[in-house]
């Protein structure tokens, strides 16, 4: 039994209406909720009128069911805008490839601590010496804006090259890499945003 200290604590995240507009949702029933997650309609019912507070586990089968991170149930997403600040102290810098002794390219994710994007975004340094990117592809938009030095974006074979200020905008699902181009030190923000189906 919860001391009413915790209830109260619990009681005001509302995780019994966020399990229930999440099931009506998928238009499924009590009854279709407790077989995907092995849990009884009748503890569903009490956890969704906030008599019952499930467990972790309990929560994590809900969440994974309906594609949601436990934070879902614990962040007010209705009353409070999602807002992160990445700063740069913070920020880890990784090259292309995993282990690659001389990358193409290093990057920076500028959104990482956000849990559900709705777009990627990449300080991204082009370093000595300058080789072309692996050629790479995925759903969704791409763009790029270079904040210094001549950058080259092949799209499907073809090359475009950008010099600082420049932006361009492509279509990723046709393969696509960079490179840099000239003596110059070579950096830009490249923003990716996810197709419907990834």
């Amino acid at each position: 039994m919860l001391s009413e200290t915790l209830a109260a604590g619990l009681e005001r995240y509302g995780i019994g209406p966020k399990v229930r507009a999440l099931r009506r949702k998928k238009k499924l029933g009590l009854v279709q909720l407790g077989e995907h997650t092995g849990l009884s309609p009748a503890m569903l019912s009490k956890i969704e009128r906030g008599q019952l507070f499930p467990t972790l586990p309990t929560l994590l089968r809900i969440a994974l069911l309906f594609g949601v991170g436990l934070e879902h149930f614990f962040v007010d997403g209705e009353e409070r805008r999602t807002v992160a600040v990445t700063r740069k102290r913070d920020r880890l810098r990784m090259p292309d490839r995993p282990g690659a002794t001389a990358p193409a390219y290093l990057f920076e994710s500028l959104d990482y601590p956000v849990t559900d994007r709705k777009l990627q975004a990449f300080h991204v340094e082009f370093p000595e010496p300058s080789r072309a990117s692996e050629p790479h592809r995925h759903a969704g938009a791409e763009l790029v804006y270079v904040l210094r030095g001549r950058l080259v974006v092949n799209v499907d074979g073809d090359d475009t090259a950008l010099n600082e200020g420049d932006a361009m905008y492509f279509d990723p699902e046709a393969p696509h890499s960079y490179r840099r181009e000239g003596p110059s030190p070579c950096a830009a923000i490249v923003v990716v945003a996810p197709g419907s189906g990834s």
